[in-house]
This record gives structure tokens, sequence and C-alpha cells, in this order.
């Protein structure tokens, strides 16, 4: 199998069949403003299948801090230098600059849980926890500057009660949907389970709350049932039938995520032009970021005491890189930023991954073969004793 990454693949594709339509001057339906729909749905099926697959136990406590400071740390380390530069570059208002800079500053959960299948369970673990988290604090953090005009104390106060309100509808949420879940005998029940949670995601985000927490508190808690079962109070609800729901629930949201994932990528793909990828004007900018990003990942891991190779090279921006890009308002873009720069820094953080997972890999396995040959060297050197 190819060690390519599917979202490369997946934007070839959908660039050579818009070429194949331009060519033959086929006509098609402008498909832009189906993005940011696919983007969102996505988003929630991703999130929501990483959440599922984590486990929350006393054991998983240091992995949990752990990952949550790489994705938080480096997010505003990065978000904050990014919007400097610019503001120093351009004369642009800050709050602009950071609202621009954010979407290069969160790693993508779409690109890097699938790339990381192949990895060891405590790699593997991290890059999950990592990368959901990234995505849910790129998505508060971008929603916080962009949607406020001021910065005081009143606006964090009026911020933490929304973290607040929303973790409260989670837990309330959580109970509802898991009751439904076990108690739907109808041969159609997981895909209305689906579209409530999307309901409830899509009705937090008109009251502009963190909906993303409430993705990732079902997520954990349907995923983590076992937990609760030296609790005499939860052997009541049947927990053991519950799991086998949840178990199938599982392989739903496995191949609904790869669905959706596909024709996101896809569609994105169909929708880049070849002027965007070759423009040399933003690629000393992607250069730059992609750099800079890299940097402060290599300083996190270091600082973390985590294993460094091949984390380091798994840190892919994608699918939230693109929706935080579409919902910057227009009156606050700025000209730097554009379809062009996004696109270049997508793919060299992809390629990066990508050699970066292939080199360690071939490195992993040469040291395994002289593992294997120091072995049978040392069983035939020693003496058979009658």
């Amino acid at each position: 199998m190819t060690k390519i990454p599917s979202v490369i693949l997946l934007l070839i594709l959908g660039w050579l069949v818009r070429e194949v339509t331009v060519f033959f001057e086929i006509e098609i339906p402008d498909l832009t403003s189906t993005l940011p729909i696919l983007g969102t749905i996505g988003l929630i099926l991703i999130v929501l299948e990483g959440s599922l697959e984590l486990e929350l136990n006393k054991s998983k406590i240091g992995l949990i801090k752990k990952s949550s400071l790489g994705a938080f740390l480096p997010l505003i380390g990065l978000a904050f230098s990014l919007a400097y530069v610019l503001h120093y570059y351009g004369g642009y208002s800050f709050k602009d600059c950071l609202t621009n800079a954010i979407p290069f500053c969160v790693i993508s959960s779409a690109i890097a849980i699938p790339s990381v299948r192949n990895l060891s369970s405590s790699q593997k673990e991290f890059i999950i926890y990592e990368s959901s988290l990234s995505d849910i604090f790129g998505v508060i953090f971008f929603n916080f500057i962009a949607f406020n005009s001021s910065f005081g104390l009143e606006t964090f106060g009026y911020f933490c009660l929304e973290i607040l309100i929303i973790i409260a509808i989670s837990f309330v949420a959580t109970i509802l949907l898991s009751f439904l879940l076990n108690k739907i005998d109808h041969h159609i029940k997981f895909v209305p389970i689906i579209l409530l949670v999307i309901l409830i995601y899509e009705i937090s985000k008109i009251f502009h709350l963190p909906a993303l927490i409430f993705i990732l508190v079902f997520g954990l808690s349907i995923g983590n049932l076992d937990e609760l079962n030296h609790y005499k109070w939860a052997q009541r609800f049947r927990l053991d039938l519950l799991n086998k729901e949840v178990a199938k629930f599982k392989e739903l949201m496995v191949e609904g995520t790869f669905l959706v994932r596909a024709l996101f990528f896809l569609l994105f793909g169909y929708l880049i032009e070849t002027a965007e990828i070759i423009n040399t004007d933003t690629l000393v900018w992607a250069v730059g970021i992609v750099v800079a990003f890299f940097a402060l990942r290599y300083l996190q891991l270091k600082l973390s005491k985590i294993p460094m190779f091949p984390l380091l090279f798994v840190a892919p921006r994608g699918l939230i890189t693109i929706l935080l890009f579409l919902s910057i308002d227009p009156l606050s873009t700025i000209p730097e930023v554009n379809k062009s720069l996004i696109i270049q820094v997508i793919l060299l953080t992809a390629v990066i991954m990508m050699i970066g997972l292939m080199v360690t890999a071939k490195q992993q396995e040469a040291i395994l073969e002289e593992k294997r040959k120091a072995k049978e060297k040392a069983m035939k050197e020693t003496p058979i004793t009658e």
C-alpha cells in the first residue's frame, strides 16, 4: 500500500477532475457553498470518532496533560507570533491579524488521526488526544477573537460562562442520547442519533457556545462506559447492552467519517486552481509559517520529554484550517492570508508528515532487522549442551 497521505491523493484527484472538466468544457454548477457544509459535518464526525477511541482512566492522566499542553501552548504561541509579524509587516489591526493567524495554528485531526494507524498505541493515543484537542481549542479561540469587538473582564467572564453552559448541556444531552441509543428498538437508530448530535451542535453555534466541547464530552462518555461498571447505581442501566450498541455506533462512525472526509477533500481539490499552488508570492510566507510551527513543535516535544520521532512530523494542517479561513469576516481579511497560502501550508505539512513517517518506518524496520540478525547469530554461537 502507498504511504502517501490520503489527503494528498484526494486533493490531486479533485484537481485532476477539475482540469478534465475544463479541458473538455464540461459545465458543472458552482460547488463553493457546499464546502463549509461538508467541512462542518466532517469536523463533527472526526472529533466524535476520535473521542470514541480515547480511554479515560487514571493511567491516562499524564498523557492527557501532555497532549493538552501540546495542543494549547503551541497554538497560542504561534498565533500571537504570526499575528505580530502580520501586524508589523502590513500595519493591520492586531485583532484582524490574530483572526487570520489562528487557522494556521490548528493541527488537523482529519489528516493526523488516519495517518498514525500503524504507530504504537501510545503514539497513536497522543496524536488522537492532541489533534482532537487542537481542533477544539482552535475553534474556541478563533470564535472568541473573531466574534468579540472588545476584550475585558466582562468578555472573559461571559466566555467562561459559555463554557460552563455548554458543559452542562453536554452532560444532559449525553444522558438523553445514551438513553435513546439503548432504548430504540427500530433497525434504523444510529442515523437519527447522529442527526440529533449535529442539531445540538448547530443550535449551540447559533448561541456562540463552544459546541465542539459537547461533541468531545458525548464521545468520551459513551466510549468509556466500562469505567462506570464499579458503581452500583450504574448497573441499573444495563451498560453491557449499551456497550454493544456503542460498538455498532463506532463502526458506523468510522465509515461515515471516511465518506464525508473523502468528499470534503475531493471537493476542495476540485476548487483548487493551478495558479494558487505555484503562487511564488505566498510561497515564502508558507515556508516561514511551516518552519515556525515545526520549530515550536520540536521545543514542545523536547520540554514534554516525549519521543521526538515520528511525532515531530505529525502536525498537518487541513480541514479546520480551511473551515476557519472560510469563516473569517470579509471585513477582517488581509491580503497576505489568501487561498494560495492556505493550500501551500496544507500541502507542505502533509508532504513533511509523509516523508517523516516513511523515513521513520524504514529506520524502525532496519533496527528490527539488525536485532533479528543479532539474535540469530547469538543462537548459532551458543554451544549446545547435552
